[in-house]
């Protein structure tokens, strides 16, 4: 069994952090197994080095080693891209396709943001790793495939799981072992050797003097909170030793490469209010849906008091009210036209969606009007009520538009409508 100093120089990791080199020294002991790994950390910490430990030191090293980046293969084409598909099984599919399984057949696949996965792929996923099986896309025959997974997510498994966003029974399948990689702020001694070897990786490679750090630039490199990890480190590196013309770093020219400087503190950001968008839309939803709800209710007190009181001049009142409150006050969005003829046509609509306690109670205080007044139907009645108020107001159509609550324009279009 290699040594964990042989590893990294192996693989050119860098680094003497006692986690670090835990890390690595539970991927060598697992390595020579079929055990499924979870490989966790912060996005920059290099998790990708680890899936190259285990298979290197297997005994399926001289197998396929396939790297798979879930986050970055749409939703609609992953299963595709990992069990493959038939011919025909889509459009586009112009011929078969065999996916990663069964290319890495022997083999290790390493699924990098599997917390990225749509859940009808870690359906399929988990049938591979309980038994080896799995379908193409368009096909019903099963196949079977011999390869080993190493996963990798830089999310909360348990905020996922909480969340529905993942399943439970898929991460303890996949988290067999789970290795965790420390963020870049927890290796404090290991940043400016880290500094330096970049550093000379890329005089190396742009041909130029290496760049040298003062004293009070280290310190302002070890204090500095490196959110993107190593990789923010390596591009900090390079973009000094390609735009500084003097090779020796001040904290002051340091300072001008690393954002938001001032503030070393960790910016607090509740999960519960970063997965609150969604609530949020469906309590505004169900919002509009609760105000609809009211504003049909108000409409059906308007269709039974329009329908039983007649012209009296209380009710109108009061159904000014209730139009007002369905429609707004200020009336800007829409015109007293379409109001009176929503009013006026819609009412038997409401009628007929009222809820059957209300038709009900409807039908038992109508069987009485009926005994005691001749029926009229709505427009015989909308009839009746222009001609009256008509009659009061000596032919006078604003006066008579005015009492009826309607716009002038609406009262014109009626009585040419009645030939009045």
């Amino acid at each position: 069994m290699e040594s964990v100093q042989a590893i990294k120089q192996r693989f050119g990791i860098i680094g003497d952090d006692p986690k670090l080199n835990r890390a690595i020294e539970k991927a060598i002991q697992v390595a020579p197994t079929d055990i499924s790994v979870l490989v966790t950390g912060e996005s920059g910490v290099g998790k990708e080095s680890i899936p190259k430990i285990v298979h290197s030191l297997s005994h399926r090293k001289h197998g396929k080693y396939i790297a798979v980046n879930c986050g970055a293969i749409p939703e609609g084409t992953i299963d595709s891209e990992l069990f493959g598909h038939e011919k025909g099984a889509f459009t586009g599919a112009t011929q078969t396709r065999n996916g990663y399984f069964e290319v890495a057949d022997g083999g290790t696949i390493f699924l990098d943001e599997v917390g990225e996965l749509p859940l009808p792929t870690q359906v399929r996923l988990l049938r591979v790793l309980e038994n080896g099986e799995f379908i193409k896309v368009g096909s019903s025959k099963v196949q079977k495939t011999n390869v080993r997974i190493v996963a990798a997510t830089n999310i909360s498994m348990f905020e996922a799981i909480k969340k529905e966003k993942f399943r439970e029974d898929l991460y303890y399948r996949l988290s067999t072992v789970e290795i965790n990689l420390p963020p870049l702020r927890e290796r404090q001694e290991d940043i400016h050797l880290l500094f330096r070897k970049f550093a000379s990786d890329f005089a190396l490679k742009y041909k130029m003097p290496t760049i040298k750090l003062e004293d009070d630039a280290v310190r302002v490199l070890l204090n500095y909170r490196w959110g993107g990890n190593i990789r923010q480190l390596r591009n900090i590196a390079e973009q000094i030793s390609v735009l500084e013309q003097d090779r020796i770093i001040s904290a002051d020219e340091l300072k001008h490469y690393l954002p938001d400087v001032g503030s070393n503190l960790p910016a607090v950001i509740s999960d519960r209010k970063k997965g609150s968008d969604f609530s949020n839309e469906r309590e505004i939803l169900y919002k509009v849906l609760f105000d609809m709800k009211n504003d049909l209710n108000d409409l059906k007190k308007l269709t039974l008091k329009l329908m039983q009181e007649g012209n009296n001049k209380q009710v109108q009142d009061e159904n000014e009210g209730l139009i007002q409150k369905i429609y707004g006050e200020s009336g800007d969005n829409i015109d007293e036209e379409s109001i009176d003829q929503e009013r006026l046509e819609a009412l038997p609509i409401a009628k007929q969606n009222a809820p059957q306690k209300q038709e009900e109670k409807d039908k038992y205080y109508f069987a009485e009007e009926i005994e005691e007044e001749e029926t009229l139907s709505l427009q015989d009645k909308e009839l009746e009520l222009i001609k009256k108020s008509l009659e009061r107001h000596n032919g006078k159509r604003k006066a008579a538009a005015e009492e009826l609550g309607i716009s002038e324009r609406t009262l014109y279009r009626k009585i040419k409508q009645y030939n009045l």
